[in-house]
C-alpha cells in the first residue's frame, strides 16, 4: 500500500495527531528562526528561558484543537478553512503575548525570570510569517497530494448568482467535479472571483470548449426563463459539451443547492416553451370540491390530470385496466395528498354496467375520459382491439355518464384525428362525433355538459421518441429518427393536463376545443440538438469520427410527416390565448348508430376492408395504409 492510501485509509484520530504534530515542528521551526533572526546563540539559552519558548507551540496547538482546526478535511480545503486557520494563529499569537505579559509583569514577583526578552519585534515578525506561511502551505500542499483531481470532471458553471456560488461550494466536496470557472453575462463580474474561482465572459466558453478544458458545464439559473434558457442551450449546443441544469426556484426553495439536485438537459428545456398562467376560476370549474372519475388514470395524461384534480377535488376515482399503473398512481397520490380521498378502481371503459355503477355510487359530477389506445404502430397491428377500446369504450362512458347524470363529460382527443391516415386517428375522430352527435340532443344536452380537446404530442408520455432519445445515447447510439422530413407539435404533460382541465370548463355542450403547440418541431433537429447537450458530436459523412451515429427507419405503419390540428378553418379564440375552439362537421346521432352497428359487425368478423369503408364514409380526409399489417391477419395469410 503506497503513502497516499495509507494515509487517507487511516483513522480520523490519527490524522489529527499528525497534523497537530505538523503545526508543533512549524511552530518550532518559527521560532528558532525568530532566534537566528534575534541573533540568539542557541546552545547559550538556559531552562527557564528554553521553557518560555516551549509555552509557544504548545499553546498554538492548543488553540488549534478548540478552534477546530483539526476537524477540517485537507482533501476538501477551501475558504472557510483558511479562515479558521488564519483566525486560529491570531488568537494563539495574541494568547502567546498575553501569557508573555502575565509572565513578565505579575509572576515575576513570585518567580525569577531573565530581565530581557529573547527574541527582537523583528524576530517575532519574521517567526509570525513563517509560521503562517507553513501551516497554510502544508495544507495545501495535503490538498494538492490527497485529492484526486485526475478523476474529476472540469465543469464550467453558468450563472455566477447565489445559486451558482452555492454549487460551486458543493462541489467541493465532491469526488466527481471540479468547478474551474463562472460565466456569467454581467460586465461588472468579469475578472472578478468567487470563492477562489474566476468569474469569465461567456465568449471564454467557446474557446475551453475548444481547447477541451471542460467537460461539462452546469447551469445555476433557477430564476431565467424558458425562452432565455432556451436561448442559452442554443449557444452552447455549438460546443459539443455535455449540459446539465439546476432545477427551478420552486425545487430549490426547500433546501440548498445540491450536487444530487442537477438534472440532464430535458426536452423542454430545448422547446422553451412559455406556459400561459392558469385561469384558476377556470381551473376550479370542474374539480373543486367536485367528484371527479378520470379513466385511463394510469397513463401520461390521465396520471396528471389525476395529480391536479387531486389538489382541489373532494373526491377522486382513478379507473385504470393496467392493475400496476393504478397502484402506481393511487400510491403517488396518497404520499403527495394524504388527505384527499382517492378511490382505485380496477375495470374497463367498455363496460358500460360498471360505469355507470362507479358515476352513481360516487355521485360524480366530472368525468375526464383519458383512456385509449394511441401508440400508432400497435394500433395498426391490433386494429380492431383500439376500436373496441377507442370507439366502444367512448360510448360507454359517455352514456354512461348521461344516465347517472353526471354534470361534465369531457373526452381527450389527438391531433392525429385530423385526416387521419391510421386508425388510432380514425377511432379517435369517430369517437369525437359520437360526442358531437350525442350533445346536439337537446335531452342530453341538459344533463351534461359533453366537451372534447384535441392536441398534439405531450413530451415524455409512455412509447413516444424523445425518451427513446435520451436512452439510445445513454448506449451509445445509434439514434433511430423514422424520417428527416418528420415534423411534430409538442407540449408538456403539465401543461396539457392544466389546459384540458381549463379548456373543459369552458364548454357549453357539443365543444371542440384545440390546445395551442406552438411552433411544429422538426425531430431530426431535436436528435442533433441532444446528441450536441450531451457532450457527444453527430457521426455523418461530413464528420465520420463523431460519437453518435443517426439512422432512418422509414415512417412506420400508419405515420405522417406532419400532424395537423384542425380539419377546417373555422376556429374561434376563447377567454384563454392557448385554447381555441372548432367548429367542425359532424354526423346525426342516428347515423353514428347505424354505423357502430357496421363498426360492430366488421371487428366481429375481422373485415379490415369494410373496416376501412365505414372510417373512409365517416372520417374526413381518412386514407389509410395500402397494406394491412394487422398480425393475427398476416399469420393466418402466410403463404406455405
Amino acid at each position: 500500500m503506497n503513502l497516499k492510501k495509507t494515509l487517507l485509509s487511516t483513522s480520523r484520530l490519527n490524522k489529527k495527531l499528525l497534523a497537530l504534530t505538523s503545526d508543533f515542528l512549524s511552530m518550532s521551526f518559527a521560532i528558532l528562526l525568530a532566534l537566528v533572526i534575534s541573533n540568539v546563540e542557541i546552545y547559550s539559552i538556559n531552562l527557564e528561558e528554553f521553557l518560555r519558548l516551549f509555552w509557544m507551540p504548545l499553546l498554538c496547538v492548543i488553540t488549534f484543537w478548540y478552534f477546530g482546526v483539526y476537524s477540517s478535511v485537507v482533501r476538501y480545503i477551501d475558504l472557510s478553512v483558511i479562515f479558521i486557520l488564519a483566525r486560529a494563529i491570531f488568537f494563539a499569537f495574541a494568547l502567546g503575548l498575553i501569557s508573555k505579559f502575565l509572565y513578565i509583569y505579575l509572576l515575576s514577583y513570585f518567580i525569577p525570570r531573565s530581565s530581557d526578552s529573547l527574541i527582537s519585534f523583528e524576530g517575532w515578525l519574521v517567526g509570525f510569517i513563517t509560521f503562517s506561511f507553513l501551516i497554510i502551505t502544508s495544507r495545501l500542499t495535503a490538498n494538492f497530494y490527497l485529492s484526486d483531481r485526475l478523476s474529476e470532471k472540469r465543469v464550467v458553471i453558468y450563472g455566477a448568482g447565489d445559486a451558482g456560488i452555492q454549487l460551486a461550494s458543493a462541489l467541493r466536496v465532491s469526488k466527481e467535479m471540479q468547478p474551474i470557472a463562472f460565466i456569467d453575462s454581467d460586465s461588472s463580474l468579469h475578472g472578478t472571483y468567487l470563492g477562489g474561482i474566476k468569474v469569465l465572459h461567456p465568449k471564454k466558453l467557446e474557446r475551453f470548449a475548444l481547447r477541451g478544458k471542460v467537460d461539462e458545464v452546469l447551469i445555476a439559473m433557477p430564476s431565467a426563463s424558458k425562452l432565455t434558457l432556451r436561448s442559452l442551450l442554443k449557444e452552447i449546443e455549438n460546443y459539443s459539451v455535455k449540459v446539465r441544469i439546476l432545477p427551478g426556484l420552486a425545487e430549490l426553495a426547500e433546501g440548498k443547492v445540491l450536487v444530487s439536485e442537477l438534472k440532464e438537459v430535458d426536452i423542454s428545456d430545448l422547446l422553451g416553451r412559455k406556459e400561459a398562467e392558469a385561469n384558476q376560476d377556470l381551473i376550479n370549474k370542474n374539480i373543486a370540491q367536485k367528484v371527479v372519475l378520470i379513466t385511463g388514470a394510469g397513463g401520461s395524461i390521465g396520471s396528471e390530470i389525476s395529480r391536479q384534480v387531486a389538489r382541489k377535488a373532494s373526491k377522486v376515482i382513478l379507473l385504470d385496466t393496467n392493475e400496476y399503473a393504478l397502484y402506481s398512481i393511487k400510491n403517488e397520490i396518497e404520499n403527495l395528498l394524504p388527505e384527499t380521498e382517492l378511490h382505485a378502481v380496477l375495470g374497463s371503459v367498455t363496460n358500460k354496467k360498471r360505469i355507470t355503477e362507479i358515476c352513481k355510487a360516487f355521485a360524480v359530477d366530472t368525468v375526464y375520459h383519458a383512456a385509449a389506445y394511441k401508440h400508432v404502430p400497435l394500433v395498426e397491428e391490433n386494429p380492431f382491439e383500439a376500436v373496441f377500446n377507442n370507439i366502444i369504450g367512448t360510448q360507454a362512458c359517455v352514456q354512461a355518464a348521461i344516465d347517472a347524470e353526471v354534470e361534465t363529460f369531457v373526452l381527450i382527443s389527438t391531433d392525429k384525428a385530423v385526416r387521419p391516415t391510421n386508425i388510432m386517428g380514425a377511432t379517435k375522430r369517430f369517437s369525437e362525433m359520437i360526442l358531437q352527435s350525442l350533445a346536439a340532443k337537446e335531452d342530453i344536452a341538459k344533463r351534461t355538459r359533453i366537451t372534447m380537446v384535441r392536441f398534439g404530442n405531450v413530451l415524455g408520455s409512455s412509447g413516444s421518441a424523445i425518451p427513446l432519445f435520451q436512452q439510445q445515447i445513454s448506449d451509445g447510439g445509434p439514434l433511430t429518427v423514422t424520417d428527416p422530413e418528420v415534423v411534430r407539435y409538442f407540449m408538456t404533460i403539465p401543461e396539457a393536463a392544466e389546459l384540458v382541465i381549463q379548456a373543459g370548463a369552458m364548454g357549453q355542450g357539443g365543444d371542440l376545443f384545440v390546445l395551442d403547440m406552438g411552433e411544429p418541431v422538426q425531430i431530426l433537429e431535436l436528435a442533433k440538438r441532444l446528441i450536441s447537450l450531451s457532450g457527444k458530436e453527430v457521426k455523418n459523412e461530413e464528420n465520420p469520427e463523431g460519437d453518435i451515429e443517426i439512422i432512418f427507419t422509414g415512417l412506420r405503419p400508419g405515420e405522417k410527416l406532419f400532424e395537423e390540428l384542425l380539419i377546417g378553418d373555422d376556429v374561434r379564440d376563447t377567454q384563454h390565448r392557448q385554447i381555441f375552439k372548432a367548429n367542425e362537421e359532424y354526423i346525426s346521432w342516428k347515423e353514428v348508430e347505424e354505423y357502430l352497428i357496421e363498426i360492430k359487425e366488421a371487428s366481429s368478423s375481422s373485415d379490415h376492408i369494410k373496416l376501412r369503408n365505414i372510417f373512409q364514409q365517416t372520417v374526413s380526409g381518412f386514407k389509410p395504409e395500402k397494406d394491412i399489417v394487422d398480425v393475427i391477419y398476416l399469420e393466418k395469410n402466410k403463404t406455405s
